[in-house]
């Protein structure tokens, strides 16, 4: 109850508005005047009010193209009066026709075809105080994107005619010279090579300048993720070559070169599992990531090595290369091995691949020598292979989400083939197929409820269930794939209950996603899923699971607890699955 004449009186207006004036004229005025932070004691504080009041007003007025306005302040009656605010706004000024006057040399006809269109005041709009303003800014930039870098805005004339109720706004703008850029000029110590530096310019030597392409180098590299901070701009005018161009200058604060990382998890089939990483950064001084990666667990033990190199041979380009020593046991198989591999991504960016802005490409290769540990599909007996196998790898990503932990709405879609030889007991040629779709409908603008859904489709051909490795079939089960069951609980299963993979995979999941605050939100879901031995999935015998999460914003994306049941349980799984990890689950 104390808190309720303060919150009347924080509604209470600095003055009261009188006057026939457009609603949205009248709110933008009350907007501007305010609210009272204390009751009005005297006379001569209501008139101090009225004549803030009214000077906020008048500001409002003009901004919104009232030129011919008569504002009054007043106080009212008694001995407490209230602040009082008489407008008649007279008629509304138009734009009447705009000029551009240039000021020295003038630029070249392309530069002066564009400052025109780009004013964009058509004769008879509002002349509003922000549209004149606005015109201006985007003379400059129209004039800028063309080359001239320094161009600038000298003070503008507008001429306000109570004749005709007119505004004629009047440019006065220098262009400057036009500029062509020169190669880039590294402007602080560091790791980082001036050489490599030099093939990440999105322009040719001698090229105009374009504000884009400052933009585009400033990008290129934060992304490589080695960079506290990135300050990219234009040399100044004294710093010009004999030749007349200008250095790009870049200023790199380069982050700490080492970096330790433990972790520690917990899974309560496969019990405790513990892992260590160090990564050092910029080694090779082309924002280059070196990292050793220490791994112990039941699951999957392992020592790797990764190096990855952005902008490798071409901007945008990433270069990946990996050697590890595993040891794998699952409950289909045990494998132990040494690997190695190398990947090359390729991304577009907006108005490449018709439009399509998150779009991957790569390709790659890979070498691994194991030693398989399984069961034979028929007999159960222990088969131990020796294997050496070659494989291949294209992978296609569209992406057209609006977050890659936390989508609201979009689509993604995804394609990878593996060409594959395998060698050993003999030599087996197969290609191994994946594919996914995923998809985000929003039912309100903010994005509070959406539905969410995925396929994932998978297919080996060129080879029978008995001639495929273990490691190599497809899987299903578990948080990333059909919730409710275990990993590798989906699919047939031979006599002794041993997961016995297959040549096909189908999934699909349906999630209805719901933000209770900024921090907390629900999610009920169905997950789908079968593994068949043969090249095409079967769904006689669908999996399916449902459950309930809950998603807390850690602020860059949401750490996700589901909890699974199986809905068509047939080998007595357990009844119920939790599952914790970060970003949603597809």
């Amino acid at each position: 109850m104390q808190g309720l004449p303060s919150a009347a009186l924080a509604a209470e207006p600095k003055a009261q508005i009188e006057g026939d004036l457009p609603a949205d004229l009248r709110a933008a005025v009350t907007r501007a005047v305010g609210a009272a932070e204390r009751p009005i004691e005297n006379r001569f504080e209501a008139r101090r009010r009225a004549r803030e009041a009214a000077e906020d007003a008048i500001t409002v007025l003009r901004s919104e193209g009232y030129y011919a306005y008569d504002v009054q302040p007043d106080v009212g009656e008694g001995d407490a009066p209230k602040a009082l605010v008489r407008i008649a706004p007279g008629p509304r000024f138009k734009l009447g026709q705009a000029k551009l006057d240039w000021i020295g040399a003038l630029p070249d006809p392309a530069a002066l075809a564009a400052a025109q269109a780009a004013m964009a005041l058509r004769p008879g709009d509002p002349g509003r105080a922000a549209d004149v303003v606005a015109a201006e800014g985007r003379v400059v930039a129209a004039v800028q994107k063309r080359g001239y870098a320094d161009v600038k805005a000298q003070p503008r004339e507008v001429t306000v005619d109570h004749a005709d109720n007119t505004v004629n706004p009047d440019y006065r703008i220098e262009a400057g010279p036009l500029v062509h850029l020169d190669s880039i000029q590294l402007d602080s110590k560091g790791r980082t090579h001036p050489e490599w530096l030099q093939h990440l310019a999105p322009w040719k030597h001698g090229q105009a300048y374009d504000p884009d392409d400052v933009a585009e180098l400033e990008r290129r590299l934060l992304d490589t993720a080695v960079y506290e901070s990135v300050t990219v701009a234009l040399a100044p005018a004294s710093d010009v070559t004999p030749d007349g161009l200008r250095p790009v200058v870049v200023s790199l604060a380069e982050r700490q070169k080492r970096t330790i990382e433990a972790g520690a998890s917990y899974d309560t089939t496969d019990g405790v599992g513990v892992d260590a990483k160090w990564t050092r950064y910029n080694w090779l001084g082309r924002a280059d990531t070196f990292s050793v990666l220490g791994r112990y667990s039941n699951l999957d033990s392992r020592l790797q090595l990764d190096l990855s190199l952005p902008h490798w041979d071409t901007p945008k380009q990433t270069l990946s290369l990996r050697a590890a020593v595993y040891r794998s046991n699952t409950p289909a198989y045990d494998q132990q091995g040494v690997m190695a591999s190398f990947d090359v991504t390729h991304r577009w960016g907006q108005d490449a691949t018709f439009g399509l802005t998150g779009t991957y490409f790569t390709w790659g290769g890979s070498i691994d020598a194991s030693r398989v540990d399984e069961l034979g599909l028929q007999t159960l007996t222990p088969l131990g292979r020796d294997l050496v196998t070659f494989a291949a790898l294209a992978d296609m990503a569209l992406d057209r989400s609006d977050n890659p932990l936390d989508p609201r709405r979009g689509w993604r879609i995804s394609a990878r083939i593996e060409p594959t030889l395998l060698t050993g007991d003999g030599v087996l040629p197969y290609v191994k197929l994946q594919g996914q779709v995923s998809g985000y409908l929003p039912f309100d603008v903010r994005g509070d409820t959406v539905l969410a859904a995925r396929v994932r489709l998978g297919s080996i051909t060129d080879g029978s269930l008995g001639d495929i490795p273990a490691p190599q079939r497809f899987y299903a089960g578990g948080g990333g794939s059909v919730r409710g069951f275990g990993f590798q609980e989906v699919g047939p299963r031979l006599a002794d209950n041993t997961p016995e993979g297959g040549l096909s995979l189908a999934e699909t999941s349906v999630e209805l996603r719901h933000r209770l605050t900024e921090k907390w939100g629900l999610v009920a879901f169905v997950d789908a899923g079968t593994v068949g031995g043969a090249q095409f999935p079967s769904f006689r015998e669908l999996s399916v699971g449902a459950g309930l999460g809950v998603r807390y914003n850690l602020g860059f994306g949401p750490i996700r607890v589901d909890l699974a049941t199986p809905v068509t349980s047939r080998r007595g799984e357990a009844p119920l699955q939790v599952y914790v990890s970060i970003g949603q689950s597809f």
